[in-house]
């Protein structure tokens, strides 16, 4: 289709647009929280077979093999209702993930997950093998965490009331590498509560290449201080007690032990005398050579330790140090670089040292052998690593801070190639027909389709399986081969693109904000689908802005999100922006809240409430914000320093004091509490309850493992002893995402915030 084709059915689109609004359907709380009626579709459980030549998704029915050349099924690997797949004639329960052996003749499945944090959990496992069709239950002494296969595939580890096993396959005895782990005291093989949920790390063991040694973390929580929740549903409430270090306050005694399974002997290597440190990341270079990420208390210096696992000798072969802090990278892996004998191994690896997040790679002397990507743009991910043609796969914001688009690129920072949609590849694909005027103004830049693009690779990276979308656009599912060939569009989500027409779910417009102080912040509108410039609308903003955090994005927005188009419907402006401090433009641009976090960003919120107010489409009288959060600290913390702006506010599981919050993350934003007393307090909503003016409602899950009710709690006694009306509204033992299974809490939840915006906006 070219462009003039374009136009011509965009001004068609345009003519019968009043038309069409008339036939729009209204959305309901009940299509977005019951219906699921904009749940997208997609492909689940990718795992690409050794041959990368193929690859297998998981269903509730069973796992199936697919060819990457053309896309199509080649065969069912394992149906789950088959009698070959039942225990004992008994039929499986529902299967939840699934792990092949390296020679991928048997299959690790899981099943009936129990949750302990928002990221861990315990489960049964089962063994599938291929060859004699046969099924084991491997948890018969109870529930499992983090199951993993041997690289060799005779083996699994696992962890178990706070101790690291291994089982031998063959048959199936299990071997305690541990015994004194212990509730709220010992941890092996996992991580605490703090490691798990800043650092994004649960699984606490890895295998050697050749399945002779384990490394696995050892955490002394002893020290830490346990927080308590009273959990209702009995005569007498349950004490659910935990361990959770808030700022300034004992972290666990964090170790790296090495067991080696052929003498049972275990190693413990001294990583520095210092032990108020974080070890948030280790790994295996090779079968004796243990890397070991290592961080100071402020997690401004960050070092990796190569150790020698053999003579515990270490060495340094990356150092970072910032002003502010360094992140824990995103990349972290040893590749080989070069051909036959000039092959060496090398550290890839992601850092903003020079400003923005680039990929390096690192010599095992320390020294850096070369920065692959420069630019002021920031990488996403590395996404493929192909070694055999010395060039790697990444996701950027290259094309604009709001876009994520896919590049390969050599290993020596040559040949780089943009592998988004083409104009011709991107018309195959089913889009709402509201799409056009994107298409030809906003996501076809000439060369290629702009948009958010996540791929998974194939063993080797000779293909590709890619989901896209944009902000107007539900997901696509499409199969390329390494240069970005289409080879086949796997869903296309279709029938959702099609009831976004139907329901007439406004357009998300990109626009960009400029403060009084000279700053251009990111954001979007969602218009009432009558939307009248000759008219004065009320605003009803959206925000997040913790660091890093970014949520103006040219990308599909899933439940969330139809809230914003439900109310828009409803005669809303609905708007989000990102403030200073926020991700994708750069460590300065985030940084520069270090040391001062929330006063920039609620500035920010006064300024987009006046600049969106001093609109004429704008009721500069009724503007509203709403926050989870961070973004719940954020929307108390404008309404109270911004009274004379903010009408009303909606805050859920918000932060109000950051000393009530984990020592890690707000650490890492703003010091030590006795060395920076005034960042943690000055910006604390506790100490401007009594400027409240407008409309307040404050929400809050009583079993919040995350932001504690203490949080809440103390916001209240604040607020009546100012003498200050608001609505509270409690959610007993829900933790921080306020929901449930049958999504009847989150259909409560947001019913009641919109009949509050209704009343108070």
């Amino acid at each position: 289709m070219n462009k003039k084709l374009i136009f011509f059915a965009l001004s068609l689109f345009l003519c019968f647009l009043p038309m069409t609004m008339m036939a729009q359907k209204q959305i309901t709380l009940e299509d977005i929280w019951t219906k699921r009626t904009f749940a997208p579709s997609g492909v689940y459980g990718i795992r690409s077979m050794a041959d990368g030549e193929h690859y297998c998704t998981m269903t509730r029915s069973g796992i199936t093999k697919f060819e990457y050349a053309t896309g199509e099924r080649v065969e069912d690997v394992c149906l789950f209702s088959t009698p070959d797949m039942r225990l004992k004639a008994k039929p499986l329960p529902p299967m939840e993930g699934y792990e092949f052996s390296a020679d991928e003749q048997k299959i690790l499945l899981s099943s009936g997950f129990e949750p302990i944090y928002r990221h861990s959990g315990v489960s049964d496992y089962y063994l599938y093998d291929l060859g004699s069709k046969s099924f084991t239950k491997l948890t018969a002494n109870g529930k499992q965490r983090l199951t993993t296969f041997s690289p060799d595939g005779t083996k699994v580890a696992f962890v178990r009331d706070n101790n690291l096993f291994w089982m031998d396959l063959a048959t199936l005895e299990e071997y305690a590498i541990t015994t004194d782990g212990k509730l709220n005291s010992i941890i092996y093989g996992t991580t605490d509560w703090v490691y798990e949920e800043e650092f994004a790390i649960t699984k606490g063991f890895q295998w050697s290449p050749d399945s002779k040694k384990i490394a696995f973390f050892r955490f002394d929580e002893s020290k830490v201080k346990e927080y308590n929740m009273q959990m209702w549903g009995s005569l007498y409430p349950d004490d659910y007690r935990y361990k959770y270090p808030k700022a300034g306050e004992d972290n666990s005694k964090v170790e790296v032990w090495v067991y080696d399974l052929t003498d049972g002997v275990t190693l413990k290597p001294q990583l520095g005398s210092e032990r108020d440190q974080y070890l948030p990341r280790f790994q295996w270079a090779d079968n004796n050579m243990l890397a070991v990420m290592r961080m100071n208390r402020l997690q401004n210096h960050m070092e990796i330790i190569a150790v020698n696992t053999e003579t515990m000798a270490q060495t340094t072969i990356y150092d970072e140090q910032d002003r502010a802090y360094v992140e824990v990278p995103d990349t972290w892996q040893f590749i080989a670089v070069g051909k036959g004998k000039k092959s060496k191994q090398q550290l890839l690896l992601t850092s903003e040292r020079d400003g923005f997040r680039h990929i390096y790679l690192y010599n095992m002397d320390g020294s850096m052998a070369k920065q692959i990507t420069a630019g002021e743009w920031e990488v996403c991910d590395v996404a493929g690593v192909d070694a055999a043609n010395q060039r790697l796969y990444y996701t950027s914001r290259e094309d604009g801070s709001i876009n994520k688009s896919l590049y390969v690129v050599g290993f020596d920072g040559k040949k780089k190639q943009c592998l988004n949609y083409s104009f011709a590849d991107f018309d195959k694909l089913p889009k709402p027909a509201h799409i056009a005027s994107d298409y030809a103004n906003e996501l076809f830049n000439g060369k290629y389709v702009l948009g958010t693009y996540n791929p998974t690779f194939s063993e080797g990276c000779k293909y590709y399986i890619c989901s896209y979308s944009n902000a107007n656009m539900a997901p696509v599912y499409t199969l390329h081969n390494g240069s970005g060939k289409l080879v086949k569009v796997l869903v296309d989500n279709a029938s959702l693109q099609q009831k976004i027409d139907d329901y007439g779910a406004a357009r998300k417009r990109f626009i960009t904000i400029k403060t009084r102080k000279g700053d251009e912040l990111n954001a979007y509108t969602i218009l009432p689908p009558d939307f009248d410039s000759t008219k004065a609308y009320p605003l009803f903003f959206y925000v997040y802005g913790g660091p890093g955090n970014q949520q103006v994005s040219n990308s599909y927005g899933y439940s969330d999100y139809y809230w914003f188009h439900m109310l828009a419907q409803q005669g809303y402006v609905v708007a989000c922006f990102d403030g200073r401090g926020t991700g994708g433009r750069g460590a300065a641009f985030k940084k520069q809240t270090y040391r001062d976090m929330g006063r920039m960003e609620c500035e920010d919120a006064i300024e987009a409430a006046v600049w969106f107010g001093n609109k004429p489409w704008i009721d500069r009288e009724r503007i509203g914000i709403f926050g989870w959060s961070f973004g719940g600290y954020l929307s108390t913390l404008s309404i109270l320093k911004g009274n004379d702006v903010f009408k009303s506010a909606i805050a859920v599981a918000p932060v109000m004091n950051w000393r009530y919050y984990d020592n890690i993350y707000t650490e890492r934003y703003l010091g030590l509490p006795k060395d920076n007393a005034k960042g943690y307090d000055e910006n604390s909503p506790l100490n401007f309850a009594d400027r409240l003016k407008g409309n307040y409602l404050l929400v809050h899950g009583t079993g919040d493992d995350n932001v504690h009710f203490q949080n809440s709690a103390e916001m209240v006694e604040k607020l009546e002893n100012a003498g200050k009306q608001f609505e509270f509204r409690i959610y007993p033992n829900k933790n921080h995402s306020i929901y449930d299974a049958t999504g009847s809490t989150r259909l409560n939840l947001y019913q009641m915030m919109t009949d509050f915006i209704i009343r108070k906006l």
